[in-house]
């Protein structure tokens, strides 16, 4: 079918006629389908079933003789901060390690910044005035939650396929002492699946910025999460090229087990400059004794170096890839040729972000969940919810099984066309 564009008005209303045969077709079939957040699967959640049996009861010792069963050791075990150092690219006098949610370490920094001051600074953030955070967008709804929640103004600013749009950021942080950080997730980001090249990690290094304190939180969510381990995307060493670029505590980098192991049960970690871990471990101190210590050593021993690592999540990507194939597949053989859809095909990573039909997206959402089939709602890639052309729709392929994942995206593809032809209609 040539693009919805060229058809008249009348090979419109045709077509729109079919399609809502079609949908009323899916709606009388009370599907249940759940496509809204990037969970790991019941399949992949079983390769870790090792972690269960991988310590023994005499089995508590850490190899600098710590005793995992006891108090202290706030930056984390010595074998996991090294584990961490290998999957980050960096080394392990960099790293500290604690519990499962690397997004609960994300968030007791910022609040750690906005009570105390950071190295660079004689003021905590909350004594600055009004601040502000960059969201490059689309992105990860929860990193813009959580600035959103603590009272930051949020700056959105397009992403590019080379990472965020390094003009409109410098431009920003040049002038503005309030813009105290940016979001980012550098490699096959939530959801375009978009790695940020070495020319823009080199800009974000070395840019000048009016705040003495700005940080950029570097979440290396999928740093090892490859649909092909064949064509695996790299980043540089950050830490490395901030110190290089004479703004060594620049960097906060975050990444864990989460879709690693299993995401209610794994360990989460921070790397950055030494001033900036001095920092961290001097409030934490206060906050408790020691992190799980247990958790640490089971996952050092189940995952043992990086080989394992990469071991295991090919056997994750073996099953997620079909899932990411069919999805393509489907979009390319119901919504390619009309015209009304744009998405990429990511290397990595756990969403798909489609561009819908501008002014659509909600109407879509809405129309799939009217037939049993929930999304993620539309807006949530944007601060504060707001998608300025109501055309982004993120897609999360990994938690369904496939013949739950084929007619979630017949039903969309069936949305977003008939949200396409209605609005077309004007």
């Amino acid at each position: 079918m040539p693009s919805y564009s060229a058809l008249s008005p009348r090979q419109r209303e045709q077509e729109l006629l079919i399609l809502n045969d079609r949908y009323q077709g899916y709606q009388k079939q009370n599907l249940k389908l759940n496509m809204t957040r990037g969970k790991p699967c019941p399949e992949q959640l079983d390769l870790s079933a090792g972690l269960m049996t991988c310590l023994s009861e005499h089995d508590y010792k850490a190899s600098d003789g710590t005793d995992i069963r006891n108090y202290g050791g706030i930056g984390g075990l010595p074998e996991a901060r090294r584990l961490f150092a290998d999957i980050l690219g960096t080394t392990i006098e960099h790293v500290t390690v604690s519990g499962n949610s690397s997004l609960n370490l994300m968030y007791d920094t910022l609040v750690k910044a906005l009570l105390f001051p950071l190295p660079g600074t004689e003021l905590p953030w909350s004594k600055q005035g009004q601040l502000k955070f960059i969201c490059p967008t689309p992105g990860y709804d929860r990193h813009f939650f959580v600035t959103q929640n603590l009272g930051f103004e949020l700056i959105p600013v397009p992403m590019t396929d080379e990472g965020p749009d390094m003009d409109q950021v410098e431009s920003l942080v040049a002038f503005d002492p309030a813009i105290k950080g940016l979001w980012l997730i550098p490699i096959y980001s939530n959801p375009q699946g978009i790695t940020c090249s070495e020319k823009t990690c080199e800009r974000l290094a070395s840019m000048h910025t009016a705040a003495p304190d700005f940080r950029i939180f570097w979440d290396c969510a999928y740093v090892v999460h490859h649909l092909d381990p064949h064509d695996a995307k790299t980043l540089p060493d950050m830490i490395e090229l901030c110190d290089r670029a004479g703004n060594p505590d620049r960097v906060l980098e975050f990444t864990s087990t989460s879709k690693i192991t299993w995401a209610g049960a794994g360990i989460a970690c921070m790397a950055s400059s030494l001033a900036n871990l001095a920092f961290v471990h001097k409030h934490t101190s206060i906050q408790t004794i020691g992190p799980d210590k247990v958790n640490q050593l089971r996952h050092c021993r189940f995952l043992k170096d990086r080989a394992g690592i990469e071991t295991l999540m090919a056997e994750h990507a073996k099953i997620l890839r079909p899932k990411f194939d069919l999805v393509h597949q489907i979009l390319e053989k119901e919504i390619a040729d009309t015209g009304v859809c744009h998405w990429k095909k990511p290397k990595g990573g756990y969403f798909i972000s489609l561009s819908v039909y501008p002014g659509t997206a909600k109407e879509v959402v809405r129309m799939a969940g009217a037939c049993g089939v929930e999304l993620t709602p539309a807006g949530n890639p944007f601060p504060l919810g707001l998608d300025p052309d109501d055309s982004n729709i993120r897609l999360a392929p990994s938690f369904p099984p496939l013949d739950e994942l084929r007619p979630a995206m017949e039903v969309l593809g069936t949305c977003i066309k008939i949200a396409a032809l209605e609005k077309m209609r004007g």
